[in-house]
This record gives structure tokens, C-alpha cells and sequence, in this order.
């Protein structure tokens, strides 16, 4: 690549872990070497010659980094990661949430799709939220009990420990368990988000003596925050493993919280909880190959499906974010978002056409209907029911290590904070996923937005997700590790970072600081940054598209590894995120 070939650059890097001394030093490059950093770069990525962690919050990244240097390996250092976040990044880090891991393997050279989504209560039926006369209550599906899905989180975690992983519970749980007991620095971030959601927060009173000073006033920047609740709830899972949050002490707190609140989950429902292996989803793009998540998450099936559509047009020779590339890339994207409308589910419940979606022939005959210089109303794409509305508050990491095994890890609450409900005694937050089901199939929810029947509510059900961790792979390993946060706007954001790479040649940071777009079918609205230029801007506008300049899209936390190391990059579009190698 152009950006690593040009110019050497020698670095060394101290970095405090957790409090400990220890630098990280990098060697000096040879001139006679390929070079590290390219000055041809608009921005530069982090360089690490054995392993890294890329993540939304740095005391979790540092925690990851500490695990690889004590030998573990990228799985051991997810887990770390995952359950440091539930402490440092509360409105998405989780024990009370779930999502999705995908893990590769250096040896066997496989890829496992791990899938620990929320599962609706047994109780729960099709018209538990709609009122007397049959409209959607949407209280009822945020800030309820009725909002709490079946938690997956702890036990996706144990089971990519236990089947890839070389550590036990207790030895990548220590910095979390530290972290809880100890107290964390409040950041600007964290601070900035616990006031601007107090409201749904506080009005739970156990939520509110977490999250929120004795006097009910709120913790400012530089004040420590300490979990004490939450630090023994964790420490119960180290002793314990998932018994220690699906049974016993935890599990009979968490369902007195979900009653009391006027939920109908049961002992048994957290007994019962299941983490799915998964076929993961994979297709090919300019010979690199593409693996995601399958459904219940919708985003691997569409981001192969719109790089299907767009490989049939000459994307590098057209321009980086130029009006023709995006131009190309919004009819893309309407199309598969009619799509995952009309065709995604949990596929132990609805038939997915998983192959079909994927297929080169199908994405040929949607390129066929494509305009160079001409919009599609989306009235004219085959209609589908649009899934409801999912919170952008979701969490992204990557994980690389020295032996070439990869992770990509994207999990929720839902909405920031989840629910806003703190399980009393434990200081688990509890999340809200069962907004991400239809409430009423056929009608539009509040956001405007239709749900599919393929969505419906049903007992012991997965809801649609738009989560999409992703590993590109180069001559059989893995080059790019990529996910984001963002809701429906994950899957064009996890796309636009591998076409960043792929037709423009961008480095991994170049690629995830670029100016970004989404569109999603309905409302027939191509979305994009303000950054974006405004001479692009309008010759959009001149091909028919409707553009709304608005706020700014994903938060990708990615890792490319290439012979002259392993090169990464945190998301600038928000705060207190860090890559970190050593």
C-alpha cells in the first residue's frame, strides 16, 4: 500500500497500564526496511510490532493490552476488554447486555461466528406492548421491565474463553473487578453522558445512588466513581463463571429488579439462556474476502450484498467520496436496506435467504437497475416493513495478537444506559433490547420507522440487530478487523471503511476519519457529515438525491495487519477512546 511503502519513520512508545510503570519500546526501523508511516498521509495510524487493542474507552484498551503482554491471546484479551467496559463505558460496556464475537483462529485457520444476542422472555408474546387500542406503547419497550431482554453478555464471554481462550474467568477479570472496586477517573465523556441522561437514570433510585452523588447532584470530570456492587457481581462470575450471573445471589436480584419494574422474566428464562455458534456470513470483494456476522444480525448479510452490487463498477478509478462513488454507493445501499426490511430475522425462527442475498447474481441484477446519473426514489425499490429503531449507543472493539489470531466484538444496552435500570444490590444495568423486536409488524413506530413480521415479538426470540464485527481477509489471514456502533448506521459504516482500504488505498486511520454517508432505504434520505464537501454535496442534490447534513455517523475501532506490522486506529468522532499495541 501506498501508505506504508514511502519514508521511515522510528518510534517509541511509553504507555502507563493500569497504573503500572512499564514502557512499551518500539525498535528502530531500519532505513534498508519498508517504511512504517507514509508523509503522503493525511492522518497516521498506531504502529505495534505483536498485538493490539483498539476500543472506545482507554483504561478497557490498556486492560487488553496488558493481558497480551502476560501471553494471553486476542481471545483472552477480548474477554478482558469486554467485561472492563462494563465498568468504564456504562452506557454500553455490559454484563446486562449481549451482541456479537467473531473470532478467528490462526490455527485452524476458521473463523466462528459467536452469537450471545438478547433473547426474549418465554412469557413474552407479539402484542405485549400495544395498549388498549392496539397502538404501540413505547415506554413499555425502553423503560420497563417489559424492556429487558435475557442477558447474553456473561455467558458469550465464558464460552469464548473456555473454547479459544488460554486464561481462566478469574486472571482477565482482575483490572474490571480492580477498576469497580477501586473507582475510575470520571471523564469528560463519562461525565457528559450521565447528565444528559439523568432523567431516564435517576428515576430508578438504584440507579440514581450509582450514578449520581449522595446529594443527588451529578460527579464532574476528575471526580472517582467507584461500583462496589458491581465489583462483587464480577467477582462472583470470576469464582463462579456464568453460574455465578445466570443462577444463585445475581440471578435472583436481577429478576426481583425486572419484576418489581413490571417485567415478566423468570429464574428459569436466565437459566435457560443460550450462546448460538454461528456460520459466519462471507462473501468475496476484489479477492479480498469478507467475513461478518449472520443474522440475527442483518449487517454481514447487507454489507456483502452492497459490496456485491458495487464491484461491478470501477470504484477506484471514480474517486474517493467524489459525487460518482457515493452517488453509487447510496443506491446500494437502498437497495439492501429494502432488503433486510423484507428478509432478516432470527433464523431459529424465520427462514433466511441467506445465499440468495449474497449471491453475485443478485447483486448484478440490482446493479443493472442503478442510474449512473440518476437517483432512485426509493417508492420505486420493491418495499419491504423497515425494522424499529436501534440506539447508536452500541460498543465496538478489535483485538489482534502475535500468533494471527483476530476478534471483533460489537455489543449493547440498546439505548444508552440500557433501560437506565440498575438491578438493586448487584450494580448491573440492565438493557432495553426488546425495542429492537416490532412492535406492532406493519405500523410505523415512533421514529417513523415500519417493522417487519419477520421481527415480531415471540417468546425465547433473538430481535434484529444491525451489529456487524467484520475480519477481511488477505491470502487466508486477517487484514482489516473492523465493527462500530451506530444502530441501523453500522452496516454502511463497516462498508464505507472497507472500500476506504480496498478501492482507495487509504491507511486504516486515513480510512476511518473520511467523511461518511448512510442511507437506509426509508426515509429516502441520503444522511451525511458536514465534513463532506459542499461541492459533492450538490451535485448529489443534482442526481435527485435528498441530503440531510447531520450528526456524525459510527465510531469504528479497527485493525490492519500487513507485513510491516499491525497499524490501527480509535474513531475520532468520539472521546476517550484508544488504540494501543505493544
Amino acid at each position: 500500500m501506498r501508505s506504508l511503502t514511502r519514508l521511515f519513520v522510528a518510534i517509541s512508545v511509553a504507555v502507563p497500564l493500569l497504573g503500572l510503570s512499564s514502557a512499551l519500546h518500539v525498535a528502530p526501523v531500519q532505513a534498508a526496511e519498508s517504511s512504517i508511516y507514509s508523509h503522503t498521509a493525511t492522518v497516521q495510524p498506531v504502529w505495534a510490532k505483536h498485538g493490539m487493542v483498539s476500543s472506545q474507552e482507554a483504561l478497557a484498551t490498556r486492560a487488553g493490552v496488558e493481558i497480551l503482554k502476560q501471553g494471553g491471546n486476542a481471545v483472552d484479551a477480548a474477554v478482558a476488554v469486554g467485561f472492563a467496559l462494563a465498568v468504564t463505558l456504562p452506557r454500553a460496556g455490559n454484563i446486562g447486555g449481549g451482541g456479537f464475537m467473531l473470532v478467528h483462529l490462526a490455527e485452524p485457520n476458521k473463523t466462528i461466528a459467536i452469537d450471545y444476542r438478547e433473547m426474549a422472555p418465554s412469557k413474552a408474546h407479539r402484542d405485549m406492548y400495544l395498549n388498549e387500542h392496539g397502538d404501540a406503547v413505547a415506554k413499555l419497550s425502553r423503560e420497563h421491565g417489559l424492556a429487558v431482554g435475557v442477558p447474553g453478555t456473561v455467558m458469550g464471554m465464558e464460552l469464548a474463553l473456555e473454547k479459544y481462550g488460554t486464561m481462566t474467568m478469574k486472571q482477565v477479570m482482575v483490572a474490571a473487578i480492580t477498576m469497580a472496586s477501586e473507582g475510575i477517573t470520571v471523564t469528560p465523556d463519562l461525565s457528559t453522558s450521565l447528565i444528559g441522561l439523568k432523567r431516564r437514570i435517576a428515576q430508578w433510585p438504584s440507579s440514581a445512588e450509582i450514578f449520581y452523588k449522595a446529594d443527588g447532584s451529578n460527579y464532574q470530570v476528575g471526580d472517582v466513581l467507584k461500583q462496589p456492587e458491581l465489583a462483587h457481581s464480577l467477582s462472583l462470575i470470576a469464582k463462579q463463571g456464568s453460574k455465578g450471573f445466570y443462577q444463585g445471589e445475581t440471578a435472583q436480584k436481577l429478576i426481583a429488579a425486572v419484576q418489581d419494574a413490571g417485567g415478566i422474566m423468570t429464574l428459569d428464562d436466565l437459566k435457560q439462556y443460550k450462546v448460538v455458534e454461528r456460520k459466519p456470513v462471507t462473501g468475496d470483494y476484489r479477492g479480498y474476502k469478507v467475513v461478518s456476522m449472520p443474522p440475527p444480525s442483518s449487517g454481514g448479510i447487507h454489507i456483502v450484498e452492497m459490496l456485491n452490487i458495487l464491484e461491478t463498477f470501477p470504484i477506484d478509478k471514480l474517486g474517493h467520496n467524489t459525487a460518482a462513488t457515493l452517488h453509487l454507493m447510496t443506491e446500494a445501499m437502498r437497495r439492501a436496506y429494502a432488503d433486510r426490511s423484507e428478509y432478516l430475522g432470527d433464523p431459529d425462527f424465520y427462514k433466511v435467504p441467506v445465499d440468495a442475498l449474497t449471491s453475485k447474481d443478485y447483486a448484478r441484477k440490482l446493479a443493472s437497475q442503478i442510474a449512473i446519473n440518476k437517483a432512485t426514489p426509493s417508492s420505486e425499490i420493491t418495499p419491504g416493513k423497515l425494522i424499529p429503531y436501534e440506539s447508536d449507543q452500541t460498543t465496538h472493539y478489535s483485538v489482534v495478537d502475535k500468533w494471527g489470531n483476530a476478534v471483533a466484538n460489537t455489543y449493547t444496552l440498546n439505548f444508552s444506559y440500557g433501560s437506565g435500570l440498575v438491578a438493586k444490590g448487584t450494580g448491573i444495568l440492565l438493557n432495553n433490547e426488546m425495542d429492537d423486536f416490532s412492535a406492532k409488524p406493519g405500523t410505523p413506530n415512533g421514529y417513523g420507522l415500519i417493522g417487519g413480521e419477520a421481527n415480531s415479538v415471540e417468546g425465547n426470540k433473538r430481535p434484529l440487530s444491525s451489529m456487524s464485527p467484520t475480519i477481511v481477509m488477505k491470502d487466508g489471514k486477517p487484514f482489516i478487523i473492523t465493527g462500530s456502533p451506530g444502530g441501523s448506521r453500522i452496516i454502511t459504516t463497516t462498508m464505507q471503511i472497507i472500500m476506504n482500504v480496498i478501492d482507495h488505498d487509504l491507511n486504516i486511520a486515513e480510512a476511518t476519519a473520511a467523511p461518511r454517508i448512510h442511507h437506509q432505504w426509508l426515509p429516502d434520505v441520503l444522511r451525511v457529515e458536514h465534513s463532506l464537501n459542499r461541492d459533492t454535496i450538490e451535485l448529489l442534490e443534482a442526481k435527485g438525491h435528498k441530503v440531510s447534513v447531520g450528526n456524525a455517523i459510527g465510531s469504528t475501532q479497527s485493525i490492519m495487519v500487513t507485513e510491516q506490522g499491525i497499524f490501527g486506529s480509535s474513531d475520532p468522532r468520539r472521546a476517550g477512546s484508544l488504540t494501543l499495541g505493544y
